[in-house]
């Protein structure tokens, strides 16, 4: 694994910088001594993510000068919802934390929606920083602002938009990830390859996403960083990057969350694109390639669930307006393209792409 350190600016208001490297937790407090005053941080994490990395980032903050406290919830997308924001909320008033003070999240995508929210909504918005320690929060959900928490409805049905302070990606977390962990991550990482760049899609099909996955995650936070600029409230091309995301969300929402979610848009993604293919809106046969991509990397390419099962489960779909929903459609490799589709037709289009 590269020791190299890189770092990505993201252009937002307020602009901040991604930083992408080895032992950056053990240092977490002297880097973001650049970015934040001394103030009060909370970490925020899980109880699979405590006993690996807390101490270590609670140490670090201490020694830099800053008034640390933590907040562990239990792990799982389960406790993604209303429940466990409240704990947290209680816990940041219980700590004093003021407007002046920080957030960390230090964990993966449950752990910095959960955080990422509960920094938007107390005292109407408080500093956050990202501490991403898997694959999937790396590439994808540490990056661009979105926050959000489970509803019995559905997946991020209630969220805000809180762009953080800093992210700090520490490589070495990546070791003590477990294999169907890591696939989940590398599913987020091919979405970004079919939707930007045929080249890194290509190091998924050879398999080298182990050799360096410090050079694979900039490239995918470089993308998305691009993104965000141009879309930074998901208006339009933002939208872009729910690729495989409606039927993966179905399929999350469809086993209890039991699937997870880099597996379930693994799944949405070789679906959409069958679907495309099957329904002539690709310029070039892409389906197989994308599904010979998931398996190599592990990642399941169909659902056992019905079409009609997830089509009722998508109606739920935050990219729902009205009668219609906005479906990222892959055109080939590197290039895709928003189509909206009366919810009509939702049931035939998720049928078409369902293995036989």
């Amino acid at each position: 694994m590269s020791d190299s350190i890189r770092t990505i600016q993201v252009h937002t208001r307020p602009a901040y910088a991604v930083t992408i490297g080895s032992g950056l937790l053990s240092r977490c407090g002297q880097q973001l001594r650049d970015v934040l005053p001394l103030c009060h941080v909370a970490v925020v994490t899980d109880s699979t993510v405590a006993p690996l990395y807390l101490e270590t980032v609670k140490q670090s903050l201490a020694a830099a000068g800053f008034t640390v406290s933590s907040y562990v919830f239990p792990a799982g997308e389960a406790h993604k919802n209303l429940e466990t924001l409240a704990g947290i909320l209680e816990f940041l008033a219980e700590a004093h934390l003021t407007r002046t003070d920080c957030v960390a999240a230090l964990g993966g995508g449950v752990t910095g929606d959960m955080a990422g929210f509960a920094a938007a909504a107390y005292l109407r918005g408080i500093r956050c920083v990202q501490l991403p320690t898997t694959l999937l929060s790396a590439v994808d959900s540490s990056v661009g602002g979105k926050t959000a928490i489970d509803l019995k409805a559905g997946k991020n049905l209630a969220g805000a938009f809180l762009q953080p302070a800093a992210v700090l990606c520490d490589t070495d977390c990546l070791a003590s990830l477990p294999a169907a962990m890591f696939a989940d991550g590398a599913a987020e990482a091919i979405k970004t390859g079919v939707l930007s760049d045929e080249s890194l899609f290509s190091l998924f099909e050879t398999g080298r996403l182990e050799t360096d996955p410090g050079s694979v995650i900039a490239r995918c936070v470089q993308y998305k960083a691009g993104v965000v600029e141009r879309d930074e409230k998901e208006q339009g091309e933002r939208r872009l990057l729910n690729l495989g995301h409606t039927v993966g969300h179905a399929i999350e929402k469809c086993s209890g969350y039991a699937i997870p979610h880099g597996h379930a848009v693994a799944a949405g993604l070789a679906i959409i694109a069958r679907s495309a293919e099957a329904l002539g809106w690709t310029e070039a046969p892409i389906a197989g390639r994308i599904a010979a991509c998931l398996a190599k990397n592990d990642l399941p390419t169909g659902t056992a669930y019905s079409a009609q099962a997830l089509a009722d489960a998508a109606l739920a779909d935050k990219k729902r307006a009205g009668g219609d929903i906005t479906l990222v459609i892959p055109k080939r490799i590197g290039v895709c393209e928003l189509k909206k589709v009366p919810v009509t037709e939702l049931l035939p289009i998720i049928a078409a792409g369902l293995e036989g």
